[in-house]
């Protein structure tokens, strides 16, 4: 049996998404931007995809901008909306746990001479409200939060946040990174206060190297990527129709099962929570079962490195992460981790189990069983 559970690095593409990213490349094959009969099929595909992402989360099609993944749209937010601002003031304020598409922007920001205020969180990896209270200012500008935590699931109080924000420093754009939250929670923009917002294609059954960036129509973003002025200048470059189509079948498929997908998913993750509680030494991290997003658990088996166990079992076709599969090829202590006070052997030995709807409990019991066996055999062998 194969059990993958690494769906917060990719998903498998849907059917229906491979189909008609087949057809975008093969047959309506036109560039959007051309202005004959080809080219007006392609261009239809992008303004479908518009408008289904739109109508899900009730905001105007003109206010979406495909890019080509989450990384590009945690970018384009950052340093596209600190640019976009800076007559206004200098202030940036994120947190300390964020992923490196949005942490490394804020880097960047920092040898510009802006101001970057990095949020603590509490020991669940949710950020701390009272220093976020604290840290706004007149002069803040930006303000980025994920929505879910990649490693841990954690989920921040993005409501909250984006009514601080907008209350305390009037001025300010509140960027949330959506990428492991947007088809798992029902996501209105307006109504919780984000002006940006991140989204990726791959981590929802989409095609690789698609995404979009949600834009309000009141928010001001310097364009990073200038050309041919396709996008109406916002973002240069032959939109990526196989992607942006993709992107939209999937978006549609994954919500029109919303409710049952997520019920499965809490099924799946409880049913993995319960098993691994009733094995010695090991912890499950971040938040309350149904608290944390629904398609991640993190654990740790104390005493066993988490590669030696990613390993192990990959070697019985169960396919895991050490932490982020983002940063997994250069593996440095979690930011996220340590952020949480999580003591050294603890982070040592941390994976993270990531689900789609397409995992059956069947699979997590195969997981759990190779588990029971290999446990104590590896922790025998790193005593030695």
């Amino acid at each position: 049996m194969e059990a993958y559970f690494d769906n917060s690095a990719t998903t498998r593409c849907y059917d229906s998404v491979r189909d008609i990213v087949v057809k975008t490349m093969t047959e309506d094959f036109g560039n959007p931007s051309a202005m004959h009969k080809k080219g007006i099929e392609a261009e239809n595909y992008v303004k479908e995809s518009a408008r289904i992402l739109a109508g899900l989360m009730k905001v105007t099609e003109k206010e979406i901008l495909f890019t080509s993944g989450g990384t590009e749209s945690n970018n384009l937010a950052l340093i596209g909306g600190a640019m976009a601002n800076k007559r206004s003031g200098n202030h940036i304020i994120t947190t300390s746990v964020e992923h490196a598409a949005v942490g490394q922007p804020a880097a960047y920001l920092e040898e510009l001479g802006f101001e970057v205020t990095y949020l603590p969180v509490d020991e669940r990896g949710v950020v701390k409200l009272d220093a976020l209270e604290e840290a706004l200012r007149p002069d803040t500008i930006l303000v980025s939060t994920m929505y879910v935590n990649n490693e841990v699931g954690s989920v921040m109080p993005i409501e909250q946040i984006g009514k601080m924000v907008h209350q305390k420093s009037p001025k300010a754009l509140y960027h949330a990174d959506a990428i492991q939250a947007f088809g798992k929670y029902r996501i209105y923009p307006k109504k919780l206060g984000i002006d940006l917002m991140s989204v990726s294609a791959h981590k929802i059954h989409g095609p690789q190297g698609a995404g979009f960036l949600y834009i309000s129509e009141k928010a001001k973003v310097q364009p990073q990527i200038l050309g041919g002025g396709q996008q109406n200048g916002m973002r240069s470059g032959t939109d990526n129709v196989p992607g942006i189509a993709g992107l939209g079948v999937a978006a549609k498929e994954i919500y029109d099962h919303f409710d049952e997908n997520i019920e499965h998913l809490y099924e799946l993750k409880e049913r993995l929570a319960e098993g691994l509680l009733s094995m010695e030494n090991v912890r499950i991290n971040g938040m309350a079962v149904r608290e944390g997003a629904p398609q991640i658990l993190s654990a740790s088996f104390l005493g066993i490195r988490s590669e030696v166990l990613l390993h192990t079992l990959e070697e019985r076709e169960i396919y895991v992460s050490a932490g982020s599969a983002c940063s997994s090829h250069k593996r440095k202590a979690s930011s996220t981790l340590t952020a949480m006070g999580m003591p050294k052997d603890q982070k040592e030995s941390t994976v993270r189990f990531s689900f789609s709807e397409e995992n059956t409990l069947e699979e997590v019991d195969y997981c759990l069983s190779v588990l029971k066996e290999v446990v104590p055999m590896l922790r025998r062998y790193a005593r030695h």
